[in-house]
Protein backbone atom coordinates (compact mmCIF):
# COMPACT_ATOMS: atom_id res chain seq x y z
CA UNK A 1 0.00 0.00 0.00
CA UNK A 2 1.28 3.38 -1.10
CA UNK A 3 2.35 6.13 1.76
CA UNK A 4 -0.41 8.48 0.76
CA UNK A 5 -3.19 5.98 0.77
CA UNK A 6 -2.36 4.52 3.72
CA UNK A 7 -1.66 8.09 5.39
CA UNK A 8 -5.49 8.72 4.42
CA UNK A 9 -6.90 5.75 5.56
CA UNK A 10 -5.42 6.21 9.05
CA UNK A 11 -7.01 9.80 9.28
CA UNK A 12 -10.14 8.42 8.18
CA UNK A 13 -10.11 5.35 10.58
CA UNK A 14 -9.00 8.09 13.53
CA UNK A 15 -12.15 10.23 12.74
CA UNK A 16 -14.96 6.75 13.20
CA UNK A 17 -14.42 5.40 9.68
CA UNK A 18 -14.82 1.45 10.14
CA UNK A 19 -14.38 0.60 6.77
CA UNK A 20 -11.63 2.47 6.30
CA UNK A 21 -9.98 0.62 9.78
CA UNK A 22 -11.15 -3.05 8.18
CA UNK A 23 -9.12 -2.19 4.79
CA UNK A 24 -6.40 -0.91 7.20
CA UNK A 25 -6.47 -4.55 8.54
CA UNK A 26 -6.90 -6.54 5.53
CA UNK A 27 -3.73 -4.92 3.34
CA UNK A 28 -2.03 -5.18 6.11
CA UNK A 29 -3.01 -8.81 7.17
CA UNK A 30 0.54 -9.88 5.87
CA UNK A 31 2.46 -7.45 8.64
CA UNK A 32 0.28 -8.46 11.46
CA UNK A 33 1.16 -12.63 10.67
CA UNK A 34 4.34 -12.02 9.91
CA UNK A 35 4.99 -10.47 13.57
CA UNK A 36 2.44 -13.16 15.61
CA UNK A 37 4.00 -15.90 13.86
CA UNK A 38 7.07 -15.60 16.44
CA UNK A 39 4.48 -16.23 19.10
CA UNK A 40 3.25 -19.94 18.05
CA UNK A 41 3.32 -22.59 20.51
CA UNK A 42 3.38 -20.30 23.09
CA UNK A 43 -0.38 -22.39 24.25
CA UNK A 44 -2.48 -19.66 22.13
CA UNK A 45 -4.47 -20.49 19.48
CA UNK A 46 -3.02 -18.95 16.37
CA UNK A 47 -6.46 -16.80 15.64
CA UNK A 48 -6.27 -15.74 18.80
CA UNK A 49 -3.21 -14.46 18.23
CA UNK A 50 -3.95 -12.85 14.99
CA UNK A 51 -7.13 -11.38 16.50
CA UNK A 52 -4.21 -9.84 19.47
CA UNK A 53 -2.35 -8.73 16.55
CA UNK A 54 -5.19 -6.80 15.24
CA UNK A 55 -5.75 -5.15 18.78
CA UNK A 56 -2.42 -3.73 18.47
CA UNK A 57 -2.60 -2.94 15.00
CA UNK A 58 -5.65 -0.69 15.60
CA UNK A 59 -3.79 0.73 18.23
CA UNK A 60 -1.11 1.65 16.05
CA UNK A 61 -3.64 3.42 13.63
CA UNK A 62 -5.42 5.21 16.37
CA UNK A 63 -2.37 6.67 18.10
CA UNK A 64 -0.29 7.05 14.64
CA UNK A 65 0.91 11.03 13.70
CA UNK A 66 2.87 11.65 10.52
CA UNK A 67 5.13 13.91 12.86
CA UNK A 68 7.13 10.81 14.09
CA UNK A 69 8.98 10.84 10.72
CA UNK A 70 8.49 6.94 10.36
CA UNK A 71 7.08 4.83 8.36
CA UNK A 72 3.39 3.37 9.72
CA UNK A 73 4.41 -0.36 9.47
CA UNK A 74 7.96 0.58 11.42
CA UNK A 75 5.27 2.22 14.02
CA UNK A 76 2.68 -0.60 14.03
CA UNK A 77 5.46 -3.81 14.28
CA UNK A 78 6.14 -2.56 18.61
CA UNK A 79 2.48 -2.25 18.81
CA UNK A 80 0.91 -5.94 17.59
CA UNK A 81 4.32 -7.68 19.40
CA UNK A 82 3.43 -5.45 22.90
CA UNK A 83 0.09 -6.43 22.72
CA UNK A 84 0.77 -10.17 22.05
CA UNK A 85 3.61 -10.42 24.79
CA UNK A 86 1.26 -8.46 26.93
CA UNK A 87 -1.63 -11.38 26.74
CA UNK A 88 1.37 -13.96 27.24
CA UNK A 89 2.93 -12.04 30.27
CA UNK A 90 -0.48 -11.27 32.22
CA UNK A 91 -3.18 -13.79 30.84
CA UNK A 92 -1.22 -16.88 29.26
CA UNK A 93 -1.31 -20.04 30.54
CA UNK A 94 2.23 -19.50 31.93
CA UNK A 95 3.20 -17.42 35.10
CA UNK A 96 6.48 -16.20 36.03
CA UNK A 97 6.78 -16.51 39.84
CA UNK A 98 7.36 -13.42 41.86
CA UNK A 99 10.72 -14.97 42.94
CA UNK A 100 12.01 -15.30 38.96
CA UNK A 101 10.86 -11.45 38.41
CA UNK A 102 12.99 -10.34 41.55
CA UNK A 103 16.13 -12.42 39.75
CA UNK A 104 15.20 -11.01 36.75
CA UNK A 105 15.94 -7.31 38.42
CA UNK A 106 19.32 -8.28 39.62
CA UNK A 107 20.29 -9.72 36.55
CA UNK A 108 19.40 -6.46 34.85
CA UNK A 109 21.12 -4.24 37.27
CA UNK A 110 24.57 -6.55 36.89
CA UNK A 111 24.07 -6.13 32.85
CA UNK A 112 23.79 -2.50 33.21
CA UNK A 113 26.95 -2.21 35.81
CA UNK A 114 29.30 -5.13 33.77
CA UNK A 115 28.24 -2.79 30.64
CA UNK A 116 29.57 0.31 31.93
CA UNK A 117 32.61 -1.34 33.51
CA UNK A 118 33.69 -3.29 30.45
CA UNK A 119 32.14 -1.60 27.79
CA UNK A 120 29.82 -4.74 26.73
CA UNK A 121 27.62 -6.19 28.07
CA UNK A 122 28.31 -9.52 29.71
CA UNK A 123 27.44 -13.18 28.11
CA UNK A 124 25.38 -15.74 29.38
CA UNK A 125 27.59 -17.74 30.59
CA UNK A 126 29.18 -14.52 32.81
CA UNK A 127 25.78 -13.97 34.31
CA UNK A 128 24.68 -17.67 35.16
CA UNK A 129 28.40 -17.72 37.11
CA UNK A 130 27.21 -14.79 38.69
CA UNK A 131 23.90 -15.68 39.80
CA UNK A 132 25.09 -19.48 40.27
CA UNK A 133 22.81 -20.58 37.69
CA UNK A 134 22.26 -22.90 34.57
CA UNK A 135 22.81 -20.78 31.31
CA UNK A 136 19.13 -21.75 30.24
CA UNK A 137 17.60 -20.69 33.88
CA UNK A 138 19.57 -17.35 33.17
CA UNK A 139 17.87 -17.22 29.67
CA UNK A 140 14.43 -17.64 30.78
CA UNK A 141 15.14 -14.93 33.91
CA UNK A 142 15.87 -12.53 31.35
CA UNK A 143 13.17 -12.78 29.34
CA UNK A 144 10.75 -13.58 31.80
CA UNK A 145 9.48 -9.54 32.07
CA UNK A 146 8.58 -9.99 28.59
CA UNK A 147 6.61 -13.23 28.11
CA UNK A 148 7.37 -17.07 29.74
CA UNK A 149 8.91 -19.38 26.87
CA UNK A 150 10.86 -22.71 27.17
CA UNK A 151 14.12 -23.57 25.89
CA UNK A 152 12.22 -26.05 24.35
CA UNK A 153 10.08 -24.74 22.63
CA UNK A 154 10.45 -25.28 18.59
CA UNK A 155 11.85 -21.75 16.41
CA UNK A 156 10.09 -20.81 13.42
CA UNK A 157 12.97 -21.52 10.85
CA UNK A 158 13.43 -24.39 8.69
CA UNK A 159 15.00 -26.52 10.84
CA UNK A 160 12.56 -26.22 13.48
CA UNK A 161 15.29 -26.20 15.94
CA UNK A 162 14.57 -25.67 20.06
CA UNK A 163 15.37 -22.14 21.25
CA UNK A 164 18.23 -24.21 23.32
CA UNK A 165 20.39 -24.68 20.32
CA UNK A 166 19.97 -20.69 19.40
CA UNK A 167 21.07 -19.26 23.14
CA UNK A 168 24.37 -17.74 21.66
CA UNK A 169 22.38 -15.53 19.24
CA UNK A 170 23.57 -12.37 19.64
CA UNK A 171 20.45 -10.93 18.84
CA UNK A 172 16.92 -11.96 19.30
CA UNK A 173 13.41 -11.25 17.94
CA UNK A 174 12.49 -9.49 21.23
CA UNK A 175 15.76 -7.08 21.28
CA UNK A 176 15.16 -6.40 17.82
CA UNK A 177 11.70 -5.12 18.80
CA UNK A 178 12.32 -3.53 21.91
CA UNK A 179 15.30 -1.53 19.72
CA UNK A 180 12.36 -0.61 17.43
CA UNK A 181 10.19 0.76 20.27
CA UNK A 182 13.16 2.74 21.84
CA UNK A 183 14.16 4.28 18.42
CA UNK A 184 10.34 5.02 18.11
CA UNK A 185 10.29 6.86 21.41
CA UNK A 186 13.34 8.94 21.15
CA UNK A 187 12.07 9.90 17.00
CA UNK A 188 8.41 11.49 18.66
CA UNK A 189 10.74 13.25 21.02
CA UNK A 190 11.57 17.17 21.06
CA UNK A 191 14.55 17.88 19.55
CA UNK A 192 16.35 19.25 22.52
CA UNK A 193 14.91 15.91 24.95
CA UNK A 194 16.20 13.87 22.06
CA UNK A 195 19.34 15.78 22.46
CA UNK A 196 20.28 15.05 25.86
CA UNK A 197 19.13 11.59 25.41
CA UNK A 198 21.68 10.57 22.68
CA UNK A 199 24.64 12.49 24.54
CA UNK A 200 23.80 11.07 27.76
CA UNK A 201 23.06 7.28 26.17
CA UNK A 202 24.59 6.83 23.20
CA UNK A 203 27.16 9.07 23.51
CA UNK A 204 27.85 8.32 27.37
CA UNK A 205 27.87 11.42 28.28
CA UNK A 206 27.98 12.83 32.13
CA UNK A 207 25.06 15.58 33.42
CA UNK A 208 27.95 17.93 33.63
CA UNK A 209 29.39 17.70 29.96
CA UNK A 210 25.63 17.85 28.45
CA UNK A 211 25.04 21.18 30.46
CA UNK A 212 28.37 22.37 29.08
CA UNK A 213 26.65 21.43 25.22
CA UNK A 214 23.69 22.93 25.91
CA UNK A 215 24.90 25.89 27.78
CA UNK A 216 22.62 25.49 31.10
CA UNK A 217 23.65 24.49 34.24
CA UNK A 218 24.25 20.26 35.48
CA UNK A 219 20.74 20.38 37.87
CA UNK A 220 18.62 21.16 34.88
CA UNK A 221 19.84 18.71 32.79
CA UNK A 222 19.55 16.51 35.65
CA UNK A 223 15.61 17.75 35.72
CA UNK A 224 15.02 17.25 32.33
CA UNK A 225 16.74 13.67 32.16
CA UNK A 226 14.39 12.87 34.79
CA UNK A 227 11.49 15.00 32.84
CA UNK A 228 11.99 12.93 29.92
CA UNK A 229 12.51 9.26 31.04
CA UNK A 230 9.27 10.01 32.94
CA UNK A 231 7.72 10.83 29.67
CA UNK A 232 9.17 8.08 27.58
CA UNK A 233 7.96 5.68 30.39
CA UNK A 234 4.64 6.48 29.88
CA UNK A 235 4.91 6.51 26.51
CA UNK A 236 6.39 3.14 26.47
CA UNK A 237 3.42 1.44 28.63
CA UNK A 238 1.16 2.69 25.85
CA UNK A 239 2.78 1.07 23.88
CA UNK A 240 2.99 -2.44 26.01
CA UNK A 241 -1.02 -2.00 26.57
Amino acid sequence: MEKEETLKLIDRAQNGDVAASEELISKNSPLIKSVIRRYKNKGVEYDDLYQLGCVGFIKAVKNFSAVYEVRFSTYAVPMIAGEVKRFLRDDGPIKVSRGTKATAIKISKFVDEYRKEHGEPPTIDAISKQFEIEPQEAVFIMDSNKYPVSIYDKTDDDNSRMLLEKLQSPENDDERLDKMMLKQLITALEPRDKKIILLRYFADKTQAEVARVLNVSQVQVSRLENKILCKMRENFSDIEQ
